[in-house]
């Protein structure tokens, strides 16, 4: 979570929201406030990022603004590390006495916090918020469960291609179209320059990976009545899956060094000259130009499975919710409206490059930083986002995904196998979850 080295961010909280679904704290009855008060200390815990005083100084302009427009209320924002907030958090939510009032979360959290009890369900205070029509669908999505809105969304982040233009100019090739050109491309960079990965893809890069399974047709899983099934081993999900692990062998990304990597080993590979082309979020920007590759590359948008399509990305980022322990409802929702507001959004992408979740936010940023615009573009065709089950946090941090793209670059298993067992897994995590 943070932007020279916020290589996945996303991921981190993928990662975070496993270790909050599989421990849990018990649903409580008796979480809730029974005051509103007006005044008194609000209590904020936001991410510390690796570079933490620009997004300090944006926020404090924003608790300033709310201070001016409530004279009885004071805040205490508190910079939680992001590695431990599952505990924390956890904590907090089985003691609201030392609970803080609002919290920054990973959008994967959602339907875990709320299985805990730990979310003030908005949906009245967010349908009311006239900025809150201008959010795209997929951080809305990140912000609902079961039809309620639990938070609002902070910030967003996609994925798209960064490709070396000195490579590609020298082998006379273009950018690809297609998902089969991107295939063909990345193998005839791997023959013409044996040095470098075509493409680097990593076996654990779940979300470089869900690109091919959704551009196909496939999808994680499906819901009905709030039910989830897992529908990975569907046919279009299989067309996809072995799109993607065709790309593991000596031909592009040998398995044997490839199989095991994540997301922010693939960017790395890019940025440090070892791949001609790598799947990368905007959160990737700063260190791709940190690296060897500086001023020699260029980003589109991942090609889809027809011509001139964008395959959907997966939509990470965080939000900020209130707790449902909150004794200052009505404040700690007005603070919130304040820190994810339009103007704050727009501030933390000028000092931390967060990509903002409001549409019109975003089309003022593209004209401050060109380098935005596949990732705008790609959020515009097409976002996806992960089950809202509390069980996707237990498939998450149970590695499900990594393990079958494993077992299948590895010839353990054939791809229908793999995913037949990747998606028993993932009903049993479902059904565990309720």
């Amino acid at each position: 979570m943070k932007l020279p080295a916020r290589i996945a961010a996303p991921v981190t909280a993928l990662a975070l929201a496993g270790l909050t679904a599989t421990g849990c704290a018990p649903q409580t009855s008796d979480t809730g406030a029974r005051t509103d008060d007006k005044s008194g200390t609000l209590r904020v815990w936001l991410f510390q990022e690796v570079n933490n005083k620009p997004k300090e100084q944006v926020v404090e302009e924003a608790v300033a603004s709310f201070r001016a427009e409530h004279k009885e209320a004071d805040v205490k924002v508190e910079y939680i590390p992001v590695d431990t907030r599952a505990q924390r958090i956890k904590a907090a939510f089985n003691d609201p006495g030392s609970a803080p009032d609002l919290i920054e979360y990973g959008n994967t959290d959602t339907a875990g916090y709320v299985k805990d009890g730990g979310l003030a369900d908005i949906t009245e205070e967010f349908g009311a918020w006239a900025e809150a029509k201008d959010a795209d669908p997929t951080a809305r999505e990140s912000v609902t469960v079961d039809g309620k809105v639990y938070g609002a969304p902070f910030f967003v982040g996609v994925r798209a291609l960064y490709y070396r233009t000195d490579v590609f100019e020298e082998l006379g090739i273009r950018p690809p179209k297609t998902q089969a050109e991107l295939v063909s491309t990345a193998k005839k960079v791997r023959k013409a320059r044996p040095g470098l990965y075509g493409l680097a893809v990593g076996g654990a890069y779940t979300y470089g990976a869900m690109p091919f399974l959704w551009a196909n047709g496939g999808e994680l899983a499906t819901e009905s009545g709030g039910t989830y099934k897992a529908a990975v081993n569907s046919p279009q999900a299989l067309e996809g899956i072995e799109a993607y692990t065709s790309l593991f062998g000596d031909d592009n990304c040998p398995a044997a060094k490839c199989a095991s990597m994540g997301g922010n080993a693939t960017v790395t590979a890019f940025a440090s000259g070892k791949a001609a082309m790598a799947i990368g979020g905007d959160f990737s920007h700063a260190a791709v130009e940190a690296g060897k590759v500086k001023g020699r590359y260029a980003v589109v948008p991942l090609p889809g499975v027809t011509a001139g399509s964008i395959a959907p990305a997966f939509a990470g980022g965080n939000n900020i919710g209130v707790l449902k322990s909150s004794s200052h409802r009505t404040l700690a929702v007005d603070l919130m409206k304040s820190l994810a507001g339009k103007e704050t959004q727009g501030k933390l992408f000028d000092a931390m490059g967060f990509l903002p979740t409001y549409t019109d936010v975003r089309a003022r940023a593209a004209t401050k930083e060109p380098f935005v615009k596949p990732f705008i573009d790609t959020l515009a065709a097409e976002t996806k986002f992960v089950p809202a089950s509390p069980g996707w946090g237990q498939i998450d941090a149970s590695l499900v995904l990594p393990t079958m793209f494993q077992e299948i670059v590895s010839g353990k298993k054939d791809a229908a196998t793999a995913a037949d067992d990747a998606a028993k897994k993932m009903d049993a995590a479902f059904a565990s979850a309720g």
